[in-house]
């Protein structure tokens, strides 16, 4: 079993990296299952219904999303009826959306998991107790366990994929938006990296206009922050290679797509 993950599409940039380069990178790695970050992808905040459909279409199998899954208000209209979209999981009971969605390839069943993190970020429920409940959830139907750590801090990112080594086959860090070097499988199987980076503006900050984040830092004034578009763009994501049988991962390999490392089919 091979996984493709992309990592947090920001705004149009993201979108059209993702439309380009998923056709090629199915092509060149040949996936069963295609998981995309899409919490980003509206204007850099949230998601509309229209690019859920996109990012399905595009060649997605799951959509993960994190701390801007609500930033859109349409999403109350239409998170019920998106199957294959799954919110944090360890949001109070009675949120709407999946905690867990399950895609099947060649027969095979793969659970896909979202979980925040707490260090830095808003209030939510542990996400060490909750991933517990869905990984023994998850292992009724499946060895194969993918999980989308949306969280900020790198040690809580590591804390996570080490307790779930050899539960999980997949532990990838999200939000940050910038990629780590740290890919490896730990030694019980599961496939850990602590950020799989942005897909979206190459030239901006985190995915934003540099000259808004620059005025930040430099003044200390309120500025409005938008999805850099007169830049270049990059695309960031992971292969992982998978036993069926086991469920163990066996290889994660880093993809890094931007004019500093172009794509070679």
């Amino acid at each position: 079993m091979k996984i493709l993950f992309i990592g947090d599409v920001v705004g149009s940039p993201g979108r059209d990296m993702v439309q380009e380069y998923l056709p090629k990178l199915k092509t060149k790695y040949q996936p069963h299952v295609t998981i995309i970050n899409g919490e980003n992808a509206a204007a850099g905040k949230g998601i509309t219904e229209k690019i859920y459909k996109n990012l399905l279409e595009w060649g997605a199998q799951a959509i993960t999303m994190g701390n801007h899954t609500w930033d859109k208000r349409e999403i109350f209209n239409f998170i019920d009826d998106a199957p294959l979209m799954v919110r944090p999981a360890n949001l109070p009971p009675g949120t709407p959306g999946n905690d867990i969605v399950y895609v099947k390839s060649n027969g095979i069943e793969i659970a896909v998991i979202n979980i925040l993190g707490r260090t830095f970020m808003n209030p939510v429920d542990d996400p060490f107790r909750k991933v517990d409940e869905l990984v023994a959830e998850a292992k009724k139907r499946t060895n194969i366990i993918f999980l989308d750590f949306h969280a900020e801090v790198t040690s809580e990112k590591q804390a996570m994929g080490w307790y779930l080594d050899g539960k999980a086959s997949v532990v990838v860090g999200t939000h940050t938006h910038v990629q780590t070097a740290d890919n490896r499988v730990l030694p019980n199987g599961t496939a850990y990296i602590s950020d799989v980076g942005m897909t979206g503006p190459y030239d901006g900050i985190l995915g934003t206009d540099r000259d808004a984040v620059l005025k930040k830092f430099l003044t200390g004034l309120p500025v409005r922050f938008e999805v850099s578009k007169s830049g270049r763009n990059q695309l960031s994501g992971v292969i992982v290679d998978i036993d069926n049988n086991t469920g163990k991962a066996t290889k994660m390999e880093r993809i890094l797509i931007n004019d500093d490392h172009p794509f070679f089919s």
